[in-house]
């Protein structure tokens, strides 16, 4: 299934303050999450951002909030944002069958929320590159449980070039030069 930006929403999970410097490659994931944000933003794909129990790990990294939406942003105790009823309430509002994720941890949190949208009847993609854990063997073992259940696994850049579908065009032109 192909990656249409018509019928996405990207789903940013808990990229904290306190969280992120555990993370292996976290820079990197904040990179790139800030390439999905300018890509969702410039293609009309609505955003959404989790943060796991705010009070202890501190708000989404300020790069990152500086590109979120205003209101995109909610706390949450599940560690899957499929089970947090506020948080599923909008995504069916949005009425988006495809939700691409990014954040962390990509064996908790990401992947619980994976499995639970997948459960829900969404069609989920999980950007590897965009994700991470504190070791790169959780990461991979979620990555492949996530693989192994039917749910999409993608790079930021299939992610970008899948929802602008053709080049030539002003979107194009603006999202290929934060790949170069």
């Amino acid at each position: 299934m192909v990656l249409q930006a018509e019928k996405s929403a990207f789903l940013l999970v808990d990229v904290q303050e306190r969280l992120l410097p555990a993370m292996a490659e976290g820079e990197a994931v904040v990179g790139r999450a800030a390439i999905l944000l300018q890509a969702a933003a410039t293609l009309g794909v609505p955003v959404l951002a989790s943060e796991q129990y705010p009070q202890g790990l501190g708000p989404t990294v300020p790069a990152l909030t500086a590109l979120l939406p205003a209101g995109a942003t909610m706390a949450k105790l599940h560690f899957s944002c499929a089970a947090d009823p506020a948080i599923a309430r909008r995504l069916k509002d949005l009425a988006r069958p495809q939700v691409v994720l990014a954040g962390i941890e990509a064996h908790v949190c990401v992947l619980q929320t994976a499995l639970g949208l997948l459960a829900q009847g969404y069609a989920p993609f999980v950007v590897a590159d965009a994700t991470s854990s504190r070791a790169a063997s959780n990461k991979d073992a979620g990555l492949a449980r996530m693989r192994a259940a039917g749910i999409g696994i993608v790079t930021t850049e299939m992610a970008v070039f899948e929802w602008l579908g053709q080049a030539g065009t002003p979107a194009f032109k603006t999202l290929s030069k934060l790949i170069r």
